[in-house]
């Protein structure tokens, strides 16, 4: 345990530290109290990022299981900087830089020095945010189920009907439209163009991302231990340069949408970005050592529904986005539990499971 996870707890306590001498140092009434406040709302921002993004990284695994050594820790440091600086800091300053037409810099300084006039600019471009998110979430969702070749069904009757109607050419994208057109119907006027070209932007960058990994040379093919079957005339696995692209790319994205939801939710606890940011930073650690831990300890094939419960909960965030988008306000800790909620319903389904084979078998 200590293996996979001893560097996130030791970047947390890091982080716990930089946000107690952050709270005593700054503010007007700066001190102990404030220090202990920094404290608990960092330790808050963290299990909120962990429980919403649970589900990430089980479905981070299911694609990093066909990777070799060298892209699992380009996903783990190239990664990580791209999701914890890029995703909870630099790309939320560049949002407001472009739609308020300020300097990169004048809006870190407004950060900093006035966050809840930062909080307020952001959050006027929620709706744009929640449409590029909650389309590409949807995508990832209706694609897992969506797939006439499935044949393992944790609610058979939905899930059957959903593999039946795979059939019909571009019935993902059909279905995602359809929520982006009424998500649009339902906002101001003001704001209809630009969500629809935020959430058109959300699944053409799912399709686009998608159709790189297969020009690319698709998923590698591995035996069961993970390694590759195939490699070329120098000794390299075939596929696995490729995929890693096509998957890394994926995989950064994946983590954009859902880095939307925690730095939103975020804002509606404080209004301090650097707490924000050690917050958010924790989480999405110790989401990326998850990842590779069930890859590493197979637990994705001895849970045989925990995708599934992954993907159910991907599309609760997404439909919780979308409708966010529109005005109505979900609590954050009901998205929280909602995602929970799927993950531990699908391991005690796996079990059950498990032990009907078993019984099956004697």
């Amino acid at each position: 345990m200590l293996k996979h996870f001893g560097f996130s707890i030791a970047f947390s306590i890091v982080c716990l530290g930089l946000s107690a001498y952050w709270g005593y140092t700054h503010g007007p009434e700066a001190g102990l109290q404030t220090m202990f406040t920094a404290l608990t709302i960092t330790a808050i921002l963290a299990i909120m990022e962990v429980s919403l993004s649970f589900d990430n990284a089980v479905v981070n695994a299911s694609v990093l299981r066909g990777w070799d050594h060298f892209w699992k820790m380009l996903f783990l440091t190239v990664g990580i900087l791209i999701a914890v600086f890029g995703m909870r800091l630099i790309f939320p300053v560049a949002i407001v830089a472009v739609t308020a037409d300020m300097g990169f810099m004048e809006v870190v300084q407004l950060a900093l020095n006035d966050p809840k006039e930062y909080s307020a600019r952001l959050m006027a471009h929620h709706p744009e945010i929640a449409a590029f998110g909650g389309a590409f979430l949807l995508m990832v969702f209706l694609n897992f189920f969506l797939d006439e070749e499935k044949d393992t069904h944790w609610f058979r009757s939905v899930e059957r009907r959903l593999s039946n109607i795979a059939s019909v050419p571009a019935m993902s994208v059909f279905i995602a439209l359809v929520a982006l057109l009424i998500m649009a119907a339902n906002v101001v006027e003001a704001k209809r163009l630009v969500v629809r070209m935020a959430g058109i932007w959300g699944i053409v960058i799912y399709i686009g991302v998608q159709v790189l990994s297969h020009l690319l040379g698709g998923e590698p093919e591995v035996d069961e231990n993970g390694n590759a079957v195939r490699h070329d005339e120098n000794g390299v696995p075939t596929g696995v340069v490729k995929a890693g692209i096509g998957g890394f790319l994926y995989l950064e994205v994946l983590d954009a949408s859902f880095s939307f939801d925690g730095v939103i939710g975020a804002f509606a606890i404080t209004s301090d970005v650097v707490i924000i940011m050690l917050g958010l930073a924790i989480g999405a650690i110790f989401v990326r050592s998850m990842t590779i831990y069930l890859v590493e300890k197979g637990t994705l094939d001895a849970y045989i529904y925990l995708e599934h419960g992954a993907h159910y909960a991907i599309g609760a965030l997404a439909f919780i986005m979308i409708a966010s988008g529109t005005g109505v306000h979900v609590p954050e800790v009901v998205t929280c539990l909602i995602g929970v909620a799927f993950i531990v319903w699908a391991v005690i389904a796996s079990i059950q499971y498990k032990k009907r084979q078993a019984a099956l078998d004697k």
